[in-house]
């Protein structure tokens, strides 16, 4: 955060009044679950977006330093009614977008923005920025939204601004993920509804395809119009089903014929996905890490068969797990159509594991892979720089 800070006083002359950070996400279970208004386990990773803010001179336009690449961007609050495409500070204008249509009003701010989460690679570098905007603005402006609010709030972003059918996951991760341990996310209610701890000695590598997946752009929203058509046709057959949620797999198999082929299959993906959350909770509570890693390989699977969403480069990547010794599951992590995979390594071997991995994926396909060690991380936070300035020493000298 003193190198934020920094930035901040040496571009706009001047100490920032807030700092925010937001992490990135890893999905573990619960692939496209979210918008079914189902179960998903997730956890937030170290791997965070920073944000320094303090308001601007002119109350209509707000400055964007990025850190990353050292680039500069601007955009007026009387102008966001439609974002600019393919820029990144759509996702800003969409979270002050979003809160006026809360009836929300905030001057314009200057802003710095730092980032260790991927691009485009399925961690959700979005959510990260959008949160960590939004957290930004909430100490700035003393903003009284509670954090599910907040979620809404980047989902709106997502959704309204942007036009893609993303659900809650991103952003729910990013806010309430708790250090050391996977949260169990019920996207019906809205709450985080249990924690559950990884056992000691075991790690996430996340290996980025090098292929960047645009959720605008890939058939994120057809997944979700099939999800959202196959629980409208069961039902038809059964009423209390207000979700692919509330189909059991014996129902979908009694019922698949109701539905056109490619609903029952990203149905099917979706039904087993949820089932697949619940025993892997049961498993990790068991001490039984080794049947949780199974469930990673066969999620994974799901998502080649029957939700098609994977890529060769993803799949090429989970079958290198299971011939390098150390990993115990694998599997895509997030919207797919490129971006990551996710891979559980006995920590003593990760090094060792993701160099191997990094080499066996040069040679297939000629680019060199990112590999990222994943610690498991704490959710979004914000304070006002006074807040966390050092006091003065006042003793004696």
């Amino acid at each position: 955060m003193t190198e934020i800070i920094h930035t901040f006083q040496q571009f706009f002359q001047r100490r920032p009044a807030v700092i925010a950070q937001a992490p990135g996400r890893l999905e573990i279970l619960g692939n496209h679950t979210d918008y079914n208004q189902g179960l998903v386990l997730s956890c937030a990773v170290e791997q965070h977006t920073s944000v320094a803010a303090a308001p601007a001179a002119d109350r209509n336009t707000c400055r964007i330093k990025d850190y990353r690449d050292d680039s500069e961007a601007s955009f007026a609050l009387d102008q966001l009614d439609h974002p600019n495409p393919g820029e990144w500070v759509n996702y800003l204008k969409g979270v002050i977008w979003e809160l006026n249509q809360r009836g929300i009003s905030v001057d314009a701010v200057d802003v710095v923005l730092n980032s260790t989460v991927p691009l485009s690679a399925g961690m959700s570098s979005s959510a990260a920025l959008e949160v960590g905007f939004g957290f930004a603005l909430k100490e700035l402006f003393d903003i009284d939204l509670d954090k599910t609010e907040w979620a809404k709030v980047g989902q709106g972003v997502e959704n309204r601004y942007l036009g893609v059918s993303t659900g809650l996951l991103d952003q729910f991760s990013s806010i309430y993920g708790a250090r050391d341990a996977l949260i169990m996310s019920d996207f019906r209610i809205n709450q985080v509804v249990k924690t559950v701890k990884l056992p000691p000695g075991y790690v996430f590598i996340v290996a980025n395809s090098m292929e960047k997946h645009d959720l605008v752009d890939s058939e994120y929203n057809v997944r979700r119009r099939d999800c959202e058509s196959a629980a409208a046709k069961l039902r038809a057959a059964d009423g209390s089903i207000r979700a692919l949620r509330d189909v059991s797999m014996a129902r979908l198999e009694a019922d698949k014929g109701l539905l056109t082929r490619r609903e029952y299959l990203h149905a099917r993906h979706i039904v087993g996905e949820g089932e697949r959350v619940l025993k892997g909770v049961a498993y990790l509570e068991q001490g039984d890490i080794e049947a949780f890693g199974q469930l990673l390989f066969e999620s994974h699977e799901s998502s080649r068969v029957n939700f098609e969403n994977s890529t060769r480069r993803l799949d090429y990547l989970v079958e290198l797990a299971k011939s390098i010794p150390g990993c115990l599951g694998a599997r895509l992590s997030g919207g797919g159509f490129g971006g990551i995979t996710i891979h559980l390594v006995e920590a003593g071997q990760a090094e060792l594991y993701g160099r191997r991995l990094a080499a066996a994926f040069k040679l297939q396909t000629g680019d060199e892979p990112q590999i990222i060690k994943c610690a498991i991380g704490g959710g979004a936070t914000a304070k006002k720089i006074k807040s966390i300035m050092q006091k003065p020493d006042t003793r004696r000298k």
